[in-house]
């Protein structure tokens, strides 16, 4: 089997492909680097396909945490890895958006496959899934709960501050003003979006859009970017392992090229 393994900030993703590129595995784990979430990632993985871990003959990290992660025979960056991984599964993407827990990539390929640009944010929690969480704790709602809750809303209240201190400051003053929890939520995800479908812009986005990351996760968030850009966005059925798929197809590959 060859491993991939995308150890983020606040989860933990693998897969496991067999000797035709068959996908065994594809597990998610939510503890990123620093805890046991690489090992209970592994765990849920082998598991699910029956075979010990011996059976891995090449092993690719990438993610926050990969130089931490001791039994990769090569570590690559999640930019690399989340091209391959998507291109993959979808041959005529051209713009991929990731938002994860501490960062938000905007990946652009060319024909081919290969990278033309990228852009990252990873200075700032804005944008981010972090900034979803921070509202979601703000709103008292599960965060897999903001998107139906930011679908309900009507009339979205402008979150004017991006950064993630003052705009939980901004939400608790609406909410004080007897905003409802609908608006707000809406106005949240509608200040996210503007962000990221800026960066897309200034990177020059172009179809076959599809979108990655525990952020995806969020459908109101997904359909606000697509309005943004005028784009249609696709997203795929396990969004969140896209990264950790590239990192084993990048395994395969090397692998073979190494025997």
């Amino acid at each position: 089997m060859f491993l991939g393994i995308d150890i983020g900030s606040s989860s933990s993703k693998a897969v496991l492909l067999d000797e035709e590129k068959n996908i065994l595995a594809a597990e998610v784990y939510p503890l990123g680097t620093g805890t046991r979430g690489v090992q209970e990632v592994l765990q849920l993985a082998f598991a699910a396909t029956k075979r010990s871990p011996d059976s891995v003959l090449y092993t690719v990290a990438t993610g926050y945490g990969r130089m931490n992660y001791k039994g990769a025979d090569k570590q690559i960056t999640e930019i690399s890895c989340h091209a391959k991984g998507m291109r993959f599964l979808q041959p005529d993407v051209r713009t991929i958006i990731d938002i994860g827990g501490q960062d938000t990539k905007v990946i652009r390929l060319d024909e081919s496959g290969g990278i033309e640009n990228f852009v990252m944010n990873d200075k700032c929690a804005a944008g981010t899934g972090r900034f979803l969480e921070v509202m979601a704790r703000v709103l008292d709602c599960h965060i897999s709960d903001l998107s139906a809750l930011a679908g309900k809303g009507q009339n979205p209240v402008p979150i004017s501050n991006m950064c993630t201190v003052f705009a939980e400051s901004e939400v608790i003053s609406h909410l004080s003003n007897n905003v409802s929890l609908e608006n707000v939520a809406s106005g949240a995800v509608l200040s996210i979006a503007k962000r990221v479908s800026g960066m897309a812009k200034r990177l020059g986005a172009v179809p076959r859009v599809m979108m990655t990351g525990g952020g995806s996760l969020n459908h109101s968030l997904v359909a606000a970017i697509s309005e943004q850009l005028e784009l249609a966005i696709d997203v795929p059925a396990n969004p969140q392992v896209i990264g950790a798929l590239g990192a084993a197809v990048f395994a395969h590959t090397l692998y073979q090229k190494q025997s």
